[in-house]
């Protein structure tokens, strides 16, 4: 399952191709940080722009834990299927990174459900779904596939990695792992681990989906019954910490749904209610919920402050712009100033920016022009670097 090189990608971010590379064949199985070896892997991955003949116009963005390669642009061909990408604002000919410029490359994450091997995929080894035995994967597994595909695609070094939220804790393991791969680097909404809080959260989100009969011990595939409402609730609570107290006056307040007074019940009374109870039965049908203890399990692991950077005396200069969100309380801009901290007291050269905004975490996936701008004028004083 292999793909053409980028150079032959769509010039403009309204039409793209999802494109697919297969690697780790048995017996050359890649080797987890868990101990644990898996293989073969596929890795779904989309393209814009082109890639010029130095190869040094090449962007990879990462994406959130329940993202997918499907950053910018439509597919081509498919009318089933004409939802424009998740960074649409921000990707695309003239715009912050701009495909006219670039070559940019997102890859969906190592075990998820959006076309990259996960527990949904099928164990060679059984025929079936993997399941529970898909082993335990990290941010750095996920990082080595989109090294391998970097690989495949011939390019050697990136001009930035990019990425929001668990997409901007890949981008500060590919800055620990392959420094020289790298010139810059954009981390958006992240930390540097996470707190006891999002731990606190993911866990109630595992707990909602194992509590539900229906998970079967994550053996529900083919048997006609899956936690659909175990993974709606799981949802609901995520979705909560995307937002901010202020986004959620501003939008629900205490008004009720479609009455006039209460039901002195237990439907959904308050618009805030149906609201969760939409995002979550929309969830159910995008995504897989092994998929979502996985990641999870795999952003809570993640801890840099534990993970030294590789000694290396001639280590290049990696320039950093970290960005946060003042009404961002899942990773508050304090997490944020440490992460500054820690980068200026190892030498490095970062610009930070807080961006005044009152839409919470989910802030970095809405249309802003402060961070298009910020964007587009960092890039280009790489590019003429």
């Amino acid at each position: 399952m292999t793909a053409a090189t980028g150079q032959s990608g769509p010039a403009a971010a309204d039409s793209v191709e999802k494109r697919y590379h297969r690697f780790a064949e048995p017996p050359d199985t890649m080797a987890l940080e868990s101990g644990a070896r898996l293989g073969p892997i596929t890795v779904a991955y989309e393209t814009w722009g082109r890639l010029n003949e130095g190869r040094d116009n090449a962007i990879l963005v990462a994406h959130a834990f329940s993202g997918d390669s499907h950053a910018a642009g439509r597919y081509a061909g498919e009318s089933g299927d004409d939802k424009l990408g998740w960074w649409d604002f921000l990707i695309g000919p003239g715009k912050g990174i701009d495909t006219d410029r670039y070559f940019v490359i997102c890859a969906n994450i190592l075990g998820s459900c959006m076309g990259t091997t996960g527990p949904s995929s099928i164990n060679p080894a059984t025929g079936r779904p993997y399941g529970l035995d898909f082993p335990m994967v990290t941010i750095g597994d996920m990082v080595e596939t989109q090294k391998r595909l970097l690989d495949h695609l011939g390019i050697d070094r990136l001009l930035t990695v990019i990425g929001g939220s668990v997409g901007g804790m890949q981008v500060l393991e590919w800055c620990r792992r392959y420094p020289r791969a790298i010139r810059s680097a954009i981390p958006i909404a992240t930390t540097m681990r996470h707190s006891a809080l999002a731990i606190a959260f993911n866990e109630i989100a595992r707990q909602a989906i194992m509590a539900d009969p229906n998970w079967q011990g994550g053996n529900y595939y083919d048997t006609g019954r899956s936690p659909d409402l175990g993974l709606a609730v799981a949802r609901m609570v995520g979705h909560v910490t995307y937002l901010s107290d202020q986004a959620m006056r501003r939008k629900f307040g205490r008004r009720l749904q479609d009455k006039n007074d209460f039901s002195f019940g237990f439907d959904a009374d308050f618009q805030v209610e149906s609201y969760l109870r939409h995002q979550g039965s929309k969830f159910v049908r995008r995504f897989d919920a092994n998929s979502l203890l996985y990641i999870t399990r795999a952003a809570d692991y993640f801890d840099m402050t534990q993970r030294p950077e590789p000694v290396d005396a001639e280590r290049p200069d990696i320039k950093y712009l970290v960005v946060s969100y003042s009404s961002d309380w899942l990773y508050p801009t304090y997490q944020a100033r440490e992460l500054v901290r820690r980068l200026k007291r190892a030498g490095r050269d970062v610009s930070f920016c807080e961006i005044e905004a009152d839409c919470g975490h989910d802030a970095f996936l809405l249309p802003d022009e402060r961070l298009t701008n910020l964007i587009r004028g960092f890039l280009h004083g790489i590019a003429a670097a």
